[in-house]
């Protein structure tokens, strides 16, 4: 491909860019031109939009005072949840919530979460803290706040310290129409009409602090418990297994080897399943930083970008092993959690609570880098669900008291959001190293998405991106950019970090850019 022009370039890219792109601090990005070819005709699979799903735990104030502060509460609300949390949820439409848990859903007992609130009983969260907690937040609130924002529910059930009658019963009292006393008694609590709750999780991390079990030992109890999460109403259940942390091989050998097809594991026969899986199988996938979330230095940001690298390996090899057990793909590969973990700082989860992380220029960066990881393997996902939804480790939104602000995590969601429903091409840029530039692009009626992704501090990039089998007619950029990697946006001063316009020169077949370190770039481009 010919490079890009750098008259040209200049020409078109103007003082906007120059205001724009500047040197990183106590840095002299290089500037190099970065080839990219997009092949339109060369589809991998469809994005489902639940690959931008989320995940709310009763953790720290990721619940109580973070989407749900009371109906009493002097904070703007609707019917107790945070007025301005739940009108920005709505807008970036994350699609599917998963609740209540995390490690909390092995010690939670959901008819504790129903009835009159002042008879709920107060219980200790003994994973987070030992904290008490009074119920408040229960089934029906959390199907409450789903509605409210558009997502889909996914209830995490209590194989750790639960049984599978527990579990069966909480089916039947979220989705069954009416007339057993599970029904009625859901309608008695004020909800006459099922909740039609499809996704349920068998567990959570039951390797862990689900129980710390072997992987035969969750196999057959995942078979006992499943047996019971039955179709009721016109509600079929999506059962979701508990799959290994990051990119653990053996745990998913044992469990599907634990899992013939007689006793309710994959069945047999090749191609893809009738309507797609039928059974979820969920791996865990974080990131760990080693400081703080605002002291990271150009080494540090660097090793940890480069794990998104690991993290696109564990999809692809997790999803062949589980095609020698699973021809037909009855089961989808789900990560329903995964994101950045960086070290705390105790004064502030002291302050805001556990777990309590800001999120930063890198941070956003490293949220784009999992989604472009997750198209680009569209194929072989069915859900994602970022960690987690407020104030807690990589979240979209934090809020203390009055305060609430977007964090550059909602933002790289945002820029991404066109690329929902849309079926994934492949895009190619001639770099397999960790830390090279990183696209994703999707095809939709008369319209192609593209996401450019630059990991690196030390390189600014003047995109040349050709695009084979399209017609291009226009294109409007986006670009999420900040000079220092640590900025991020804070309750004093909210909108440090927001996506702008950015100029970009569109040709019948080629696309144009510049693209300065560690920021992302999102073009919708119309086609012929």
């Amino acid at each position: 491909m010919r490079t890009l022009n750098r008259r040209r370039f200049a020409q078109c890219a103007g003082a906007a860019v120059a205001g724009i792109i500047t040197a990183r601090k106590g840095s002299a990005a290089e500037t190099h031109t970065q080839s990219v070819e997009i092949q339109a005709a060369s589809e991998i699979g469809r994005i489902n939009p639940e690959l931008h799903a989320s995940f709310a735990e009763h953790l720290g104030s990721c619940i109580y005072g973070g989407l749900w502060v009371g109906k009493n509460s002097s904070i703007p609300n609707i019917n107790g949840y945070r007025r301005q949390a739940v009108e920005w949820l709505r807008e970036l439409g994350l699609v599917v919530l998963r609740w209540p848990g995390g490690c909390f859903a092995d010690d939670y007992h959901w008819r504790d979460g129903i009835g009159p609130v002042e008879k709920r009983p107060k219980i200790v969260n003994i994973h987070w803290g030992n904290y008490v907690e009074d119920n408040s937040f229960g089934t029906h609130e959390f199907i409450g706040l789903c509605r409210l924002i558009g997502a889909e529910p996914y209830i995490a059930g209590n194989v750790g310290s639960g049984t599978p009658q527990e579990l069966r019963d909480w089916v039947e009292y979220c989705n069954f129409p009416s007339g057993s006393s599970l029904a009625d008694e859901r309608a008695a609590n004020g909800s006459p009409e099922p909740f039609r709750v499809r996704y349920w999780g068998i567990g959570n991390e039951n390797w862990g602090c689900g129980g710390n079990m072997t992987a035969e030992e969750y196999a057959a109890h995942y078979r006992r418990f499943a047996t019971y999460v039955r179709p009721m109403g016109d509600t079929r259940p999506f059962p979701v297994a508990c799959g290994p942390s990051s990119n653990n091989l053996d745990w998913t050998k044992r469990f599907f080897s634990s899992m013939p097809a007689a006793r309710g594991g994959p069945a047999p026969g090749r191609g893809p399943a009738p309507g797609g899986p039928t059974s979820g199988y969920a791996m865990h996938f974080y990131i760990r930083g080693p400081v703080l979330p605002t002291k990271f230095n150009a080494s540090q940001l660097r090793e940890q970008l480069a794990t998104f690298a690991s993290l696109e390996r564990a999809i692809v090899e997790q999803r062949a092993l589980m095609d020698t057990f699973d021809p037909g793909r009855r089961w989808g590969l789900i990560v329903d959690e995964w994101g950045i973990w960086d070290a705390m700082d105790p004064a502030e989860e002291k302050q805001f609570g556990r777990l309590w992380m800001q999120s930063t220029m890198r941070t956003a960066v490293a949220g784009a880098l999992g989604l472009n990881v997750f198209h680009r393997q569209a194929d072989k996902l069915y859900m994602c669900n970022i960690a987690q939804t407020v104030n807690v480790l990589q979240s979209v939104i934090l809020a203390h008291g009055n305060d609430c602000i977007r964090t550059s995590t909602y933002y790289a969601f945002l820029m991404q959001k066109p690329h929902r429903g849309k079926i994934a091409v492949r895009a190619y840029t001639g770099d397999p190293s960790p830390l090279a530039l990183s696209v994703s692009a999707s095809k939709g009626e008369g319209e192609l998405v593209a996401t450019f992704v630059n990991p690196r501090e030390d390189v600014q990039l003047k995109v040349n991106c050709g695009i084979a089998g399209a017609k291009l007619l226009s294109g409007k950029g986006q670009i999420l950019y900040h000079p220092d990697f640590n900025a991020c946006n804070t309750f004093k001063n909210p909108d440090v970090l927001v996506p702008r316009d950015h100029p970009v020169t569109v040709e019948a077949s080629r696309l144009q850019f510049e693209l300065p370190p560690v920021a992302i770039v999102s073009v919708v481009l119309r086609t012929a």
